[in-house]
């Protein structure tokens, strides 16, 4: 029997190309969803109280989009949903999105849970050892391509050339996700060649601004999330700092080290060990070849202390500080904060850090942005340029 279609809501724009190979199974082959027009959140809205966070409204967009575009049969499709088990309303979009769906007409879609919290019992994605190889790799070299990317982009003496190179090895890392081809060794062979290519690329001398972006992981990731933040920043004549999935991934597992049955907290050490060895390696590897980056996460936790709490650990947690305070220390000293509004883990445990960082990181200007189904973009992006049109002598 051919496997179903599994639809994947946007999320992780710049690594779910490789991630998405991670779900393939005999009995799932996974689409992602890209569609990326805010208006879908009004289609959200339609089954929602306003007040439910905007990520949700978007995710239930995207999908009701989708199943009526009569490009998928309803009765062999399912959805996955991401579910990090934190005190957010998020983790409860599962049950939500059944409710939208049965009432939507579709009550025949599957939908599926991807966490590690034994929530949702009923709907979770099991996983395999084969899914959780193919997920780090993903992760690893998606790093590697955006991190690469974002600093050659500004610079490219052929407009669109950082780009079509990253789509080129994506395509390239997606065939040995397929094939396997996961060996620590041949990982880390792989970004060595990566970054080869792209200091192959010919630049040329030109003033950038440095901006980093932290905050929520929707709204920092997702160009669905931030109305295609990263596109508005390049074309400002941007290098934009993103911090990486395996900083998230790293910082979810010290976490949440603590919680859960003895096997899953063993497992938690067992795979931050290994995914912080290749993180080192690959920050190595392009550090050597003249590439700024975030220190690893153990290096992150380190130097926020004194700026957050480290027990802050709900949501994104003392990694919205750690990643402020490591970008400011390589240059990046526009910083903007991103967030979902009526998420209220991020009101109040991240936009509640922002003063007190503020004050504490001198020279650096940090500006808060929401994103809203209610709110014009014309007020998104004054207060994007309030940052980028500061006048500050910048750090070469």
């Amino acid at each position: 029997m051919a496997p179903r279609t599994l639809l994947i809501p946007s999320l992780l724009d710049d690594w779910f190309p490789l991630l998405r190979h991670a779900f393939a199974s005999d009995r799932w082959d996974p689409v992602l969803l890209t569609e990326a027009n805010p208006q879908l959140a009004e289609l959200g809205l339609r089954y929602f109280h306003n007040e439910l966070c905007y990520p949700v409204f978007l995710i239930a967009g995207q999908v009701l989009s989708a199943l009526g575009s009569g490009r998928y049969d309803p009765r062999r499709c399912g959805v996955l949903l991401g579910q990090a088990g934190d005190e957010c309303r998020g983790s409860c979009g599962i049950r939500l999105l059944r409710q939208v769906l049965d009432r939507a007409g579709y009550p025949e879609v599957a939908l599926l849970s991807l966490n590690v919290r034994d929530i949702d019992r009923d709907t979770g994605l099991p996983i395999t050892v084969q899914m959780i190889r193919r997920a780090l790799a993903a992760a690893v070299w998606g790093d590697t391509l955006s991190i690469l990317r974002n600093q050659v982009q500004p610079l490219e003496a052929v407009p669109g050339s950082a780009q079509a190179l990253w789509s080129k090895w994506m395509e390239i890392l997606g065939e040995d996700l397929r094939h396997g081809r996961l060996s620590r060794w041949e990982l880390m062979g792989r970004c060595r060649e990566i970054v080869a290519a792209f200091r192959a690329l010919a630049t040329v001398d030109r003033p950038v601004q440095r901006v980093a972006v932290v905050g929520e992981i929707y709204t920092k990731y997702c160009r669905l999330g931030n109305w295609d933040l990263m596109s508005f920043l390049a074309s400002e004549s941007c290098e934009v700092g993103v911090g990486g999935v395996t900083w998230y991934a790293l910082y979810y597992m010290d976490s949440h080290s603590l919680k859960g049955s003895v096997v899953s907290r063993r497992l938690y050490r067992l795979l931050a060990g290994y995914l912080a060895g290749v993180q080192r390696e690959m920050l190595a590897i392009l550090r050597e070849a003249g590439f700024r980056t975030l220190p690893p996460l153990a290096e992150c936790k380190r130097q926020a202390v004194g700026y957050a709490p480290l027990d802050l650990r709900v949501a994104d947690g003392w990694l919205i500080a750690a990643e402020a305070v490591a970008w400011a220390s390589l240059g990046y000293r526009k910083i903007l904060c991103v967030q979902p509004f009526a998420c209220l883990p991020g009101h109040v445990l991240g936009k509640g850090q922002y003063a007190a960082l503020q004050r504490k990181l001198p020279g650096v200007r940090l500006v808060s942005v929401d994103y809203d189904a209610s709110t014009g973009e014309g007020t998104v992006q004054s207060r994007i340029r309030m940052l980028l049109d500061e006048s500050m002598e910048e750090t070469p």
